[in-house]
């Protein structure tokens, strides 16, 4: 008989379930460049503005205006090498002498708190709603349904007339930017949460039935500490993956709204904004167009290159290929 106490004892603890997925999450190149990519964006445009020199709110006036309005120091030295470049304005200055930079990081941290508190909010009600009606199969019916009737509805008119019935009230109510946040945030966070819902579900109706489920289930274990407990950790994969990819249509959302007029006061810039203010010059000012554009476009694509990453890594399935 082998003696068992002869046996080789393991001389490391075995690896974490998180462990794992970092592992397999810092070999995707692409999840690690869009999350540092993601990252440098976020601090840029919350330390951006109390660090950078020119406020992004001020209007020159009288001669400073004249000489100030309308700068473009890359587009001169890229024309002319050998000209004077005054670079106190590292991306010029729009027409009425306000700073191009400091308004792009200024926007920048309103349309990333836009997104992520929309995600958050759709995020919430995403789960919640799967949660009920994956679990509880007499509501799985009414909320299914609801949640078509949301699929269904043309989502950009019903915010902008959404936004049009109700930012005079929310706007006398929490001021001008306040209000229009609060009311962004709600359209977005509230016609967001439909793929949340159905992945969510489907989790649910899969995990209600395995055998840890079935054996706390026969231990009397109450029906709100059974999905706490048992199935709310077991649906944090995809819950993780679709928080990344809702901050890309959160950020896509309000660019698209403000752009359409339907956003923030004149003087108070986003991207989606400078966007707007820059069309009518676009031709004359070009670049007015790309700045807001390219920000846009790298933090979207940095957001969704994180959520395939995460969303391999923590799949078991494809763990490790």
């Amino acid at each position: 008989m082998t003696d068992i106490t002869a046996q080789p004892m393991p001389t490391k603890p075995p690896r974490s379930q998180w462990r794992n997925v970092w592992d397999q999450f810092r070999h995707h190149r692409g999840a690690m460049i869009g999350g540092i990519t993601f990252l440098l964006i976020v601090a840029g445009v919350v330390i951006g503005p109390f660090i950078y020199w020119n406020d992004p709110k001020f209007v020159p006036t009288g001669r400073d205006f004249l000489t100030l309005r309308d700068m473009r120091p890359i587009y001169v030295a890229l024309w002319d090498p050998s000209a004077k470049v005054d670079w106190a304005y590292p991306l010029g200055t729009d027409n009425l002498g306000r700073d191009t930079l400091g308004r792009l990081l200024l926007g920048g941290r309103v349309s990333i708190a836009v997104g992520l508190t929309a995600m958050i909010l759709a995020l919430f009600l995403g789960t919640l709603i799967g949660l009920v009606a994956g679990y509880f199969k007499r509501l799985d019916g009414p909320l299914m349904r609801l949640t078509d009737l949301f699929l269904a509805l043309p989502i950009l008119p019903m915010i902008l007339v959404a936004s049009v019935l109700f930012r005079e009230a929310l706007s006398a109510a929490l001021g001008p930017e306040g209000g229009i946040f609060v009311l962004i945030v709600c359209l977005i966070g509230v016609t967001s949460w439909m793929p949340t819902a159905r992945i969510v579900r489907g989790d649910v109706l899969a995990l209600k039935e395995r055998e840890f489920v079935l054996a706390a289930r026969s231990l009397g274990t109450r029906n709100r500490k059974l999905i706490s407990r048992h199935i709310l950790p077991n649906v944090l994969s995809p819950i993780m993956v679709s928080a990344t990819l809702g901050i890309a249509t959160a950020i896509i959302t309000e660019s698209a709204l403000s752009f359409l007029g339907f956003g923030f006061p004149p003087d108070f810039p986003t991207w989606g904004k400078l966007l707007n203010d820059a069309v009518d010059r676009m031709v004359l000012y070009p670049e007015r167009v790309v700045w807001p554009g390219l920000a846009i476009s790298i933090t979207v694509l940095a957001v969704n290159y994180l959520g395939d990453g995460l969303r391999d890594a923590l799949d078991p399935r494809i763990r490790g290929r």
